[in-house]
């Protein structure tokens, strides 16, 4: 069935092995939880094309350093070119 190495009676024979198990677990927890995090949260995903087309277009001009005393980023234009102008011109 499923395997004898991290079955509880296993563990109440090695009781050195919680910690172990413990660690693995929350280990394994955090990836996963990082990895939705990056699948829902990211502008490098798209999940639903019709909805949302351009996803990155929302982070233009946001701040992407946690702190920076110097320059306030949602003030400034961002530098890389709007390609929507151009397909909303042209309509």
């Amino acid at each position: 069935m499923g395997s004898p190495l991290f079955s509880i009676a296993t563990l109440k024979k090695h009781p050195a092995l919680i910690p172990l198990v413990v660690i693995i677990g929350i280990g394994g927890g955090l990836a996963g939880g990082i990895l939705w995090r990056l699948a829902t949260q990211s502008p490098d995903v798209t999940w639903n094309r019709s909805g949302n087309p351009e996803p990155w277009e929302k982070y233009r001009n946001k701040q992407y350093k946690f702190y920076s005393p110097n320059i306030d980023y949602s003030k400034l234009e961002c530098p890389a070119p709007d390609y929507r102008k151009g397909v909303e011109e042209s309509k």
